[in-house]
């Protein structure tokens, strides 16, 4: 490896967060290098593709980006952190090798994931996440044509069938497993939020009358070339079940952050989240955090965070106060999704004893079912030390047994063998 780099600020993700924070400190002066493993900047919201041009505000901040002198390094992951609190290296790998970073300051915009909650027949071919299928439609994937029945938990799922829509798929259903009582007081909250209210009544104006309240799947089988999923409504132990043939079934439960590297680094978490002050500071000296990795929150709320770590992280902590009653207001609407999103506890007894948890090492439900905890899976099942190294299977055994991961190990991304020295 060469000399490590020596940017002012080191910003770790691409997404609107990291956008933000990048522009704020490169515009107050400093030397800015943001890092992130996609072919460029955006993150899965403002993911533009070869075909699907970026929404309007997404324009705006990514052309910033690209004047603001902040110089960007797409395709390169974190795989490791080297040393201690007073003297680390980040460790990155990219296609053009490896090669360690010793940043002034460090902005953490490590984003989300999906939340995948195992049932009989997730592991069929054809069930994919949702996020997943949005990011494969928006990068040229033809969906026209086919019938896809989406299903899980969050605002992810409607944004998904409004572009499977548009790109002229059939939607059979959107399986929403929060209750429509919960559904209807967020929506009539939304009235403080005019263009989230807006943004709400196109999508279902495009969608049409396919939502469907308090639904869940409840297991999945193949016929043919078809799926068929079982989909389940209504109380505990009063349950209404409809089957539907579809082609793809598209799963997502809701967003996980990505705390990985801020536990590298040695950050405390907080109910799965970063976490940090008003000022987007965390109890590591000289690290930052903003966006969906300090809790999910949506894109409004990820750029006010970034617009602050960003001013904060540059010194310019008066101007960074004046966002922070928007951080609040925004922090407000991340509780409001948190409460109407919160998981049935029927999904978390969905998986037999026969439905793969850890499909990267094949440890079905039945070899966890006895076990006191994630480290005891570990050494006795292998779960979580596949190439996801727990990324999939971490979230679902939190939700199916309890467990939190709480656990580290370099590194990070799986890496060649020969870049491990």
């Amino acid at each position: 490896m060469a000399d490590a780099f020596t940017p002012d600020v080191l910003v770790v993700g691409g997404g609107p967060a990291g956008v933000a924070a990048a522009c704020e400190a490169a515009a107050a002066g400093r030397s800015v290098t943001v890092l992130d493993d996609n072919p460029a900047p955006g993150g899965q919201i403002w993911r533009g593709g070869r075909r699907l041009a970026p929404p309007g505000p997404a324009t705006r901040w990514l052309d910033r980006l690209a004047a603001s002198g902040a110089v960007v390094r797409p395709g390169t992951a974190v795989i490791d952190v080297v040393g201690d609190r007073d003297g680390r290296t980040i460790v990155t790998r990219s296609a053009a090798g490896t090669d360690r970073w010793r940043p002034g300051a460090i902005v953490l915009a490590t984003g989300a994931r999906e939340r995948f909650i195992p049932f009989p027949g997730w592991t069929l071919p054809g069930v994919v996440g949702a996020g997943g299928l949005q990011a494969l439609v928006k990068q040229g994937l033809a969906v026209a044509g086919r019938r896809i029945v989406i299903a899980g938990s969050g605002p992810l799922l409607l944004a998904v069938a409004e572009l499977l829509v548009r790109k002229g798929a059939v939607v059979a259903a959107v399986a929403e497993q929060a209750p429509l009582r919960r559904l209807a007081a967020f929506g009539a909250g939304l009235v403080l939020h005019p263009h989230k209210l807006a943004q709400a009544v196109g999508i279902r104006r495009t969608i049409g009358g396919v939502l469907r309240a308090g639904t869940f799947p409840e297991r999945v089988r193949q016929d043919g070339d078809a799926l068929v999923v079982s989909l389940a409504s209504g109380s505990p132990g009063r349950e209404r079940r409809d089957d539907i043939r579809c082609d793809t079934l598209a799963c997502g439960f809701g967003l996980v952050p990505n705390v990985e590297l801020a536990r590298a680094l040695g950050c405390t978490i907080d109910s799965g989240a970063v976490a940090v002050d008003d000022l987007g500071r965390t109890d590591v000296p000289g690290v930052w955090a903003a966006g969906e990795c300090t809790g999910v929150g949506g894109v409004d709320a990820a750029l006010v965070e970034g617009r602050i770590a960003g001013l904060a992280v540059a010194g310019r902590t008066d101007v960074a106060r004046r966002l922070v009653p928007a951080r609040r207001a925004a922090s407000r609407f991340a509780h409001a999704l948190d409460r109407t999103f919160a998981l049935d506890p029927r999904l978390a007894r969905l998986a037999t004893d026969d439905t793969l948890v850890c499909r990267c090492e094949d440890v079905a439900a039945g070899r966890l079912r006895c076990l006191s905890g994630w480290r005891e899976a570990k050494l006795l099942t292998r779960i979580g030390m596949g190439p996801c190294q727990g990324r999939v299977c971490g979230p679902a055994a939190e939700t199916l047994f309890g467990w939190a991961p709480a656990d580290v190990r370099p590194p990070l991304f799986p890496v060649p063998l020969g870049d491990v020295s």
